[in-house]
């Protein structure tokens, strides 16, 4: 298991949408317990691969609490099936846009298909913060970030400042 770098906005490959993944091998076994070990490091409590520069669907997660025994959980292929009509709205934030938290509305519940590290299908139906981070990161999968979700004045504002922060770390 490595710490791998978990990208920041403005990079761009946090817009790229990622590709399925055909085969569980020990590539992505190795790939799931070096995010899993970057997720809690950071801490989070969700990852996509793509997050540490891998464009694969592949999803870490878990939302126990750091007193709680961890509950570690991966979604491979994900993909939402079923969004109700309901919404819930939460704050944000994400390890690639850090220290930047917003309130964004998502489905309050949704259904997802995804295989889990055995390679087994699996769905489940998701409500409160687990539909909300399953929502979030699979937006990753396909290049969408929470600031997407947000007013465009916010998103401009967040959006220069972390490029502003960039340039700044590659001329300093």
């Amino acid at each position: 298991m490595a710490l791998r770098e978990i990208l920041i906005l403005p990079d761009k490959r946090l817009r790229l949408v990622c590709e399925p993944v055909k085969t569980i091998d020990r590539e992505i076994k190795t790939l799931v317990a070096d995010m899993f070990e970057t997720m809690y490091e950071a801490p989070g409590i969700g990852l996509a691969a793509i997050q540490v520069g891998v464009p694969r669907r592949v999803v870490t997660m878990d939302l126990a609490k750091k007193e709680d025994e961890k509950e570690p959980r991966v979604f491979i292929n994900p993909e939402v099936l079923w969004r109700s009509e309901e919404k819930a709205t939460y704050e944000k934030g994400c390890l690639s846009i850090p220290e930047f938290y917003e309130d964004v509305e998502r489905a309050a519940q949704v259904r997802v298909k995804y295989l889990d590290l055995e390679g087994r299908e699996q769905e489940l139906e998701a409500s409160g913060l687990l539909a909300t981070c399953l929502q979030h990161e699979i937006d990753h999968l396909n290049g969408v970030l929470f600031i997407d979700h947000i007013s465009r004045l916010k998103r401009e504002r967040v959006t220069k400042k972390f490029s502003k922060a960039a340039k700044r770390a590659a001329t300093g």
